[in-house]
């Protein structure tokens, strides 16, 4: 949490206990600090209006309440199919899973190789029956961003949904909710140095969002439960303070993600995933054929070397990345990845340390692989090029 954040939670514990749904004074006073979080989040997206916001416990909540809303809620008009790709958070896969279930078919679109989305095969994949289309603003394990602008534009001139899950966004790109066309839109708070366990969805008015959790009249009564004060408008804070500071902060950052990416691509065998310059400032995503991602991991870590082979969500499965995998990374290629994010604190001189160790342990880990062996030998093929 930044500093701001957190100084804000620590006021709002301190001075606003009240439950916001009361009315006597204290309930009160903590109900104009919950509006002013509101109308923040709401003015930080060009929101039209701050009754547009309902804040959640982050942005898995904020994913399912949006698609499961869209999907029962144009049913009976007999919209019963959704779009999305296969590289989404499994917020948005499992829920489109759950929704099968249901009855409801479901359109995956594969990337382009560049981990990007062709607005075509958007466009190809709408029927008269679509009721949404639930696209990621910028991936959480390599990077990519997605040109929302023209799939809001597309969604608008043929009547579907848009839904865009800006969890991995917000704070650090642009985004602007009227002028992209983006119907509903998921935040999550410690994305951006806020607390965790709290999140927003944008719900464009006239959109009538169904209740995934049942109890009580909060957030307009669509979101039951007590509504966390402080954690909400800490998170306002920081969201406001990061897009004050968006452009300078994403100037220092990509200039640090480019300096490691130019310290890595030299790594025989190795590869770059995702977009080289449509990526968020603060992702840089590898392959490096002939050695476990996993192992990487665990080796870097005892150098302080902090990084993840796939989702944190799903960083304790052996599985390959369904990213990289869904985007036409070779499987073999896929189990080799690594992925370090950066931000406004990290140091040119921790970006040259992780380079040198990456190096060391990739060259250390390809001595002892005997798969790295037969690809020497010839026993194998490379699925990596020599130099990308």
């Amino acid at each position: 949490m930044s500093e701001a954040a957190k100084a804000k939670f620590i006021e709002c514990l301190d001075n606003y206990n009240g439950n916001p749904n009361s009315l006597h004074s204290d309930g009160q006073r903590t109900q104009e600090v919950l509006d002013e979080a509101r109308q923040i989040v709401a003015d930080c997206i060009n929101a039209a209006k701050a009754n547009e916001i309902y804040f959640t416990s982050g942005g898995s909540e904020a994913d399912n309440q949006a698609l499961i809303s869209a999907a029962r809620g144009l049913a009976p008009k007999g919209k019963k199919h959704l779009i999305t790709t296969n590289i989404e958070h499994h917020a948005i896969l499992h829920t489109m899973a759950k929704l099968e279930k249901e009855g409801f078919e479901v359109t995956y679109l594969k990337p382009q190789k560049n981990g990007i989305v062709d607005v075509k095969d958007v466009e190809d994949a709408i029927r008269e029956d679509t009721a949404l289309v639930s696209i990621m603003f910028a991936n959480n394990e390599m990077g990519a961003i997605q040109p929302i602008p023209e799939i809001g534009a597309l969604c608008k001139s043929k009547g579907v949904l848009f839904h865009t899950d800006a969890v991995q966004a917000a704070a650090h790109i642009p985004i602007d909710v009227q002028a992209m066309n983006i119907d509903m839109l998921s935040m999550s708070g410690h994305k951006f140095h806020g607390p965790k366990g709290v999140g927003v969805l944008y719900a464009r008015n006239g959109i009538k969002l169904i209740n995934v959790i049942e109890g009580g009249a909060q957030e307009r009564g669509k979101r039951a439960g007590t509504v966390n004060v402080p954690a909400i408008a800490s998170m306002a804070v920081a969201l406001k303070e990061g897009c004050d500071h968006m452009e300078e902060n994403a100037a220092k950052v990509s200039a640090l993600r480019d300096r490691l990416i130019e310290g890595l691509k030299d790594i025989p065998y190795s590869q770059l995933n995702g977009d080289p310059v449509k990526r968020l400032p603060g992702n840089v995503n590898f392959s490096f054929e002939g050695v476990e991602g996993e192992s990487l991991l665990l080796h870097l870590d005892m150098y302080g070397i902090e990084c993840s082979s796939g989702s944190a969500c799903t960083s304790e499965s052996l599985d390959p990345s369904h990213v990289l995998t869904g985007m036409g990374v070779p499987v073999e290629a896929a189990h080799g990845s690594l992925r370090f994010s950066f931000d406004t604190e990290n140091t040119e001189e921790q970006v040259d340390y992780v380079i040198e160790k990456v190096h060391s342990v990739v060259e250390r880990y390809r001595a002892m692989s005997p798969y790295w062996e037969d690809l020497e030998s010839g026993k194998r093929e490379h699925c990596i090029p020599e130099h990308m």
